[in-house]
């Protein structure tokens, strides 16, 4: 059963920054492009950005030039640095690991981030 457990969130100002972890627990993540995605109130779940095996990155529009995503595959860890924060960003962020091919999703429980003065 493969485990991602997502660590980082909270309570942050205007401007602010948090980092954001994604663990796997079981197998290694090398092989894997690993995604970060968020879903606010009232609203579907979204693409924030996503990191090939080979290091490839797609970044929403609207986390350009503010969120950077990198994975440590020694550490079987992802990554989501967010910097200048800004209310609209409040949302639950989740981690996903997707399958190869035809293999399945996986999903992490999800971290609350708030940005709130």
């Amino acid at each position: 059963q493969v485990q991602l457990v997502e660590s980082g969130g909270g309570l942050v100002q205007p401007g602010g920054s948090l980092r954001l972890s994604c663990a796997a627990s079981t197998s290694s993540i090398s092989i894997y492009k690993m995604g970060w995605y968020r879903q606010a109130p009232g609203k579907q779940r979204e693409l924030v950005a996503d990191i090939s095996s080979g290091g490839s990155i797609k970044n929403a529009d609207y986390v350009k030039g503010r969120f950077t995503i990198y994975r440590d595959n020694a550490k079987n860890t992802v990554y989501l640095q967010m910097n200048s924060l800004k209310p609209e960003d409040t949302a639950v962020y989740y981690c996903k690991r997707y399958g190869l091919a035809y293999g399945a999703n996986y999903w992490g429980q999800g971290t609350q981030v708030t940005v709130s003065s």
